[in-house]
């Protein structure tokens, strides 16, 4: 699955073009890595998201094309 899309379907960013932008100014890596959008993901992978001077660490899981709100949470879990 695409990394925007991904973070777009576990409602991690609201929208895919933010997704985008996120990873177009190298906000987003994957296993260490600076990712684009249209990097592939698989199941095990560890995003890196910069929201301005906060970041978020997650471990992808689940990859779904689309999920309802109440199971987007269970595509992924936060890593301290």
């Amino acid at each position: 699955m695409r990394l925007d899309k991904f973070l777009k379907a576990s409602r991690i960013i609201k929208r895919r073009t933010v997704a985008k932008e996120a990873c177009d100014r190298e906000r987003v890596s994957v296993n260490g890595r600076t990712a684009k959008a249209g990097t592939e993901i698989c199941a095990g992978d560890e995003i890196e998201i910069r929201f301005g001077e906060s970041t978020l660490r997650i471990r992808a899981i689940d990859l779904k094309e689309s999920v309802r709100k109440e199971d987007a949470e269970r595509m992924y879990e936060a890593i301290e």
